[in-house]
């Protein structure tokens, strides 16, 4: 009997009232890949999770620097390193760019099908 070959399954995180997450929902579900959701609300991203993010696409590539969380903590006028980026977005996840989408080891960050299609192929 052949062995089964293994099925893909994308990690999405993000919040269940969010279009971005319910958009990238949509795209992997469309083409039968296995979706597992964590709704950062309720748990929030591990410091390990997000650090293999930002390994790949930089601290300044998950912030949502256009987002109200953002505006509302005052933080378009505020110079940060990288390391200090990081801990903003690990303190208050609401500045994250939802969704985060990681399929293996790869992964990509807010609502981009060109990027999500990269992580299935």
């Amino acid at each position: 009997m052949p062995a089964k070959p293994p099925t893909l399954t994308a990690q999405v995180f993000g919040t269940e009232d969010s279009q971005a997450t319910r958009a990238a929902l949509r795209f992997f579900k469309e083409r039968r890949v296995g979706v597992h959701v964590v709704d950062v609300r309720r748990k929030p991203l591990a410091p390990g999770e997000l650090r293999r993010f930002v390994q790949q696409l930089g601290a300044e590539g998950l912030a949502d620097s256009e987002g109200r969380a953002w505006r509302d903590a005052g933080l378009g006028y505020l110079r940060m390193t990288p390391g200090e980026l990081v801990t903003r977005l690990l303190a208050d996840q609401r500045l994250l760019k939802l969704p985060l989408v990681r399929v293996g080891s790869r992964v990509a960050a807010g609502r981009d099908e060109a990027a999500w299609k990269r992580l299935l192929g």
